[in-house]
């Protein structure tokens, strides 16, 4: 029997697919429909400290290739999750879950990572080092100085399983330097990627999106080759406890095989699940079913991570 089940630390999953931050997960809603779903699991909006509504509309966009958007985090603060994923765990059939956070400053993100380790909560959380659609704010990932210092106040009280969603690097020396501060961390996760930032998409002679003077994070076909080069590259580097999510570019069963043979124990989906709905879990599970099971794997751990090389 072939199996896409997998685990993220202590916790197992039915299911390697699941949703990406800022898609079908504003809302209690659309949580439930992904937790109704194929998905093994689902991650929430990234909650600020209080609720946003982000930036002005139009302010995501479909395209030939992709997505574009320049969101802004709107969302209904993190109580407001807090609270949803708290609830959802006391029924027994419940699906373990992933909590998605920043602050809009360092003081902002300690005061609800301090509230979060006095819930209830047991499942995982995920802080949002890669904002990049919030005007004159930069993504904190990229400031490797600032990323060390709020991780290593984090770990002086937070004892929860805790993990970063990262925006995408390109530099090799940008790898070894990320990966060497996360090394210094008991990090659950690292997810790869979030949307490569500032694109611009133009039709006629117009930008499709209006915050930013259409200057938005780009997903979809797109991102791809720079999301798997991320994944890759950080199972290359990191400690083996700390495990990888995939994402970017995940429209086919084929593209979630390729997340997963560069080093993936998840993989998330976003703009596909953006632009097909719920139902893409099911159909991106049967095709990546089949693939392993041509491939003559019966599990994930078959594969992941034994990428081959030119001799």
């Amino acid at each position: 029997m072939v199996s896409t089940a997998t685990k993220i630390g202590s916790f197992t999953f039915d299911n390697c697919l699941m949703n990406a931050a800022g898609v079908y997960c504003m809302t209690r809603e659309e949580l439930l429909e992904i937790e109704a779903s194929a998905a093994g699991s689902f991650v929430t909006k990234t909650g600020t400290l209080n609720a946003r509504p982000g930036n002005p509309e139009p302010r995501y966009a479909d395209t030939l290739l992709g997505s574009i958007n320049s969101m802004g985090l709107p969302n209904h603060g993190y109580q407001y999750y807090l609270d949803f994923v708290t609830e959802l765990q006391n029924n027994p059939d419940s699906k373990p879950h992933f909590l998605s956070l920043v602050g809009l400053s360092q003081d902002e993100t300690h005061t609800i990572l301090k509230a979060v380790e006095a819930s209830d909560y047991k499942g995982l959380i995920e802080l949002n080092l890669s904002c990049p659609n919030v005007p004159g704010k930069p993504q904190i990932a990229y400031d490797f100085e600032t990323t060390e210092a709020i991780l290593t106040e984090v770990f002086t009280y937070f004892t929860k399983p805790l993990g970063v969603k990262l925006p995408p690097y390109f530099d090799i020396v940008h790898f070894d330097q990320a990966a060497a501060v996360f090394n210094k961390f008991p990090l659950t996760f690292v997810n790869c990627i979030n949307s490569i930032g500032n694109g611009l998409v133009i039709e006629d002679e117009t930008v499709l999106i209006k915050p930013k003077n259409g200057f938005g994070g780009i997903g979809g076909d797109y991102v791809k080759p720079t999301a798997l080069a991320n994944v890759h590259a950080f199972y290359q580097r990191l400690n083996p406890s700390i495990q990888i999510i995939g994402t970017g570019g995940v429209k086919t069963g084929r593209d979630a095989f390729e997340h997963i043979l560069c080093g993936a124990s998840m993989v998330q989906i976003g703009t596909a699940l953006h632009q097909e709905g719920p139902a893409i879990f099911e159909r991106i599970t049967s095709e990546l079913k089949a693939i392993m099971q041509e491939k003559g794997y019966e599990t994930l751990e078959d594969f992941r991570g034994k990428l081959n090389y030119l001799a």
